[in-house]
């Protein structure tokens, strides 16, 4: 009788570097440095030539440019463009110089890169130990047609995650990478450092953390401002939208579909629609103004956008106007799942609406939607949209960057498109990252949701 042979994966077995370096033969110590040299030795010519082309690909790049990419990055450059008169021509030509910006963007390119192979390189050393071992021991050693059919068995997942993990790299850590490395920098329209520009190490987090320098006076305002943001914009929608819901799904409402279509309908139209009309309506010519006026209840204009606590009571109460809907359809359904004989139980013990809702919905609710709640509070510390759209940040101090309503957010793009501090607004970023990754843990940490997920089954 004949048995089909059995596929064997290529990470079956743990086969290690170290392990290659101390128990391989001598053709397995010769793949460190000429990589596939022992699938080669093994008759797998495709994985070896792959591996062995990937190896002379790299060495081509490098010594091209990569080792140039690298040796420039701890300058970024030294040679500035220069103005040249052309007696010929009659006019001024411009000689190349230096751009700092391209040297860091393709100085850390290569690294990746570099990374990259080091990566493939070990897997070119375990795969040559895996083929000496399976050798040794006398099994079945794939072939590549073999090796490319467990891509679509039990190597299915590293198939699949190939492209989005890719994708990622490329378009997500490499530009993250990228911009980290500008807040080490002074790349900003001041001084000309548009171009030319230099590492300044810690420098640019002394100036936004220092209480001394004016941009540090305008970082604390615009972080406590936007805690306070945040924690409104959150808790005042989660409150409110559960209030609303409870409403909707009491027994005694009558036409609840009606009800929620009301309340959703504004999660239809497109919210920088709904934004734009808002802000147009509360200036101080604005529909609302005009209509106090007419009715004799004013006889100024009221400062909507004008006044610093007018303008952050204004934001907070309209983003509840647009929030508390989400609210509505994310407990609604958790609602109608609490199970029906705790509130019978609380009603027959004399327990008030009041009573219930603290003792049975809210610790119900909130075992439930704490990851929910994190979620909304680090997009509210990022809501550009409600406050770009709405207020512009007003109102902004004479000669300041940042408005009283500014988040982190709003603020760091003020600096980057409108001023041009590149280097600052990289700093902001990154702090804004360490803010919120705080808070979301350590909430995270100490909630329910976290350490008794089975409280409520």
């Amino acid at each position: 009788m004949k048995f089909k042979k059995k596929r064997v994966s290529e990470f079956a077995t743990p086969y290690t570097v170290s392990d290659a370096w101390k128990k391989g033969d001598g053709v397995t110590k010769a793949s460190f440095c000429v990589m596939g040299l022992g699938l080669l030795a093994k008759r797998r010519y495709v994985k070896g030539l792959i591996y062995l082309g990937i190896e002379v690909a790299f060495l081509v790049f490098m010594f091209a440019q990569g080792f140039a990419n690298i040796g420039a990055l701890p300058g970024l450059g030294s040679v500035a463009q220069k103005q040249v008169w052309n007696d010929a021509k009659g006019i001024y030509e411009y000689s190349q110089g230096d751009n700092s910006l391209l040297i860091l963007l393709y100085g850390i390119a290569t690294l990746f890169i570099v990374i990259g192979f080091i990566l493939l390189w070990r897997s070119s050393v375990k795969s040559c130990y895996k083929a000496q071992k399976l050798m040794e021991e006398g099994k079945h050693l794939n072939t590549f047609k073999q090796d490319v059919s467990t891509l679509f068995d039990e190597n299915l997942h590293s198939l699949l995650l190939a492209g989005p993990v890719t994708g990622v790299l490329i378009f997500t850590i490499l530009p993250l990478v990228f911009m980290i490395s500008m807040a080490f920098t002074n790349y900003s329209i001041k001084g000309n450092h548009l171009i030319l520009f230099d590492w300044v190490g810690l420098k640019n987090f002394a100036t936004v953390l220092s209480l001394k320098s004016s941009i540090g006076q305008e970082f604390w305002g615009v972080l406590g401002w936007t805690l306070i943001w945040a924690v409104f914009a959150t808790f005042l929608n989660y409150f409110f939208g559960m209030i609303l819901a409870i409403v909707i799904n009491r027994k005694e409402t009558h036409a609840k579909s009606f009800w929620r279509f009301c309340f959703v309908l504004s999660v239809a139209v497109p919210q920088f629609v709904s934004l734009l009309i808002m802000r147009t309506m509360l200036q101080p010519q604005g529909a609302v103004n005009v209509l106090l006026k007419n009715a004799g209840f004013i006889s100024t204009s009221l400062p909507f956008f004008t006044n610093t606590t007018w303008a952050r009571v204004t934001v907070i109460v309209i983003n509840l106007w647009v929030g508390i809907p989400y609210t509505l359809l994310q407990v609604t359904g958790i609602l109608q799942n609490i199970p029906a004989e705790l509130y019978e139980s609380a009603k027959m013990d004399g327990a008030s609406p009041v009573v219930t809702f603290f003792k049975i919905t809210l610790p119900y609710m909130l075992f439930v939607t704490t990851p929910y709640l994190i979620t909304t509070f680090t997009g509210n510390v990022n809501n550009f949209n409600v406050i770009y759209l709405l207020s512009g940040g007003d109102p902004t101090p004479v000669g300041g960057t940042a408005g009283k309503t500014d988040l982190l957010v709003t603020w760091l793009y003020k600096l980057t498109i409108d001023k041009q501090y590149y280097n600052i607004g990289a700093v902001i970023g990154i702090l804004t990252f360490i803010v919120l990754a705080i808070v979301a843990l350590v909430t995270y940490r100490n909630s329910g949701s976290y350490k008794n997920e089975e409280g409520f089954m």
